[in-house]
């Protein structure tokens, strides 16, 4: 298989709110003609629950206020989104850590994608490592996708630049290059893309030797208005038992986003951690405003959904970047 698209060292050109398709829309209408529509409408999709975690399905318009850097705003549409189709990005780590789980990873992988996708839906497969390798472009196929999961295979060994950009140094080798991936498969697959985008990442956590830093792959993620899911898996056997990787930075991606980290373990298995995904990704709400801020500067917009009931909790993306839309 092809390796993925080589990074880019400089930064990505600013985006603007991602404009989703209404329903009412003929499917084949060009993207040029959606961006006319909604070009100033800011679209927020989220999950509510309660306090024991269940999500709530049952809601309207009435039960939430939508703040943006404090300030009330005005809500032009809400509806529950249950049929927009889904675009999926799977990252697996196949550094040498995850050795012993890559073929528990690939049957619930393959069990998620025969649940999940739908008629309209795609979806797509990367593995890293020490490097990138995009192994199932776009598509709508199971068996396609199957058979991407076989090439799953560990990668290790120092990174070789594809690419412009200064090599890496001594003191940072590449071993685990997780924002750099965040950071492609938001920006380069996911940011022209319609619809509810999601990044689902299998990873014990660690990043060794990316080029973006943290801040920069969730920045990304937020200008193509890509929820990410983390699920941390760890071999604690890779690791001698004497380090435990934390799943802080994974949390961090997550919450900013949209999305949600799930730890696998003895209560949790990767089975159920993909069910409860794909079913939160279908329980979704879908809320648009036009900003009081009249401002297209680039600038990063704080967002705050309020649910009236306070045993709810909103699971929605902390912010977005203004500016002018993407062509």
């Amino acid at each position: 298989m092809r390796p993925f698209l080589a990074l880019a060292c400089a930064a990505s050109l600013l985006a603007g709110v991602a404009v989703f398709a209404q329903q009412q829309q003929p499917e084949q209408q060009s993207e040029d003609a959606v961006i006319k529509v909604d070009v100033d409408l800011v679209n927020v999709l989220f999950s509510v629950r309660d306090k024991k975690g269940a999500l709530i399905a049952d809601l309207t318009q009435d039960d939430f206020e939508v703040y943006e850097d404090g300030k009330l705003q005005q809500a032009r549409a809400f509806t529950r989104e249950t049929n927009l189709p889904l675009t999926i990005g799977l990252l697996v780590d196949v550094s040498g850590s995850q050795e012993n789980l890559i073929e528990v990873e690939r049957r619930a992988a393959s069990q998620f994608f025969s649940q999940v996708l739908k008629e309209k839906d795609m979806a797509f497969l990367i593995s890293f490592g020490s490097e990138a390798e995009l192994l199932q472009d776009y598509t709508n196929s199971k068996t396609l996708l199957d058979r991407a999961l076989r090439e799953l295979r560990v990668v290790s060994g120092a990174y070789s630049p594809v690419g412009p950009g200064p090599a890496p140094t001594i003191g940072t080798p590449r071993g685990t290059i997780l924002y750099d991936t965040i950071f492609l498969a938001a920006d380069e697959k996911l940011k022209r893309e319609v619809g509810r985008k999601a990044i689902v990442v299998i990873t014990d956590g660690v990043d060794q030797g990316s080029r973006v830093k943290l801040r920069e792959a969730i920045d990304t993620a937020h200008r193509a208005d890509t929820l990410i899911y983390g699920i941390h898996y760890i071999d604690y056997r890779a690791y001698g038992g004497m380090f435990n990787p934390g799943d802080g930075d994974l949390r961090k991606m997550s919450e900013e986003t949209g999305g949600r980290v799930h730890k696998v373990d003895r209560n949790h298995t990767l089975e159920t951690i993909f069910d409860e995904i794909q079913r939160e990704m279908r329980s979704q709400y879908a809320l648009a405003y036009s900003s009081t801020n009249p401002q297209t500067d680039g600038a990063f917009r704080k967002l705050e959904i309020k649910p009236k009931n306070k045993n709810y909790k909103v699971q929605a993306r902390k912010g977005y970047f203004a500016g002018a839309a993407v062509r």
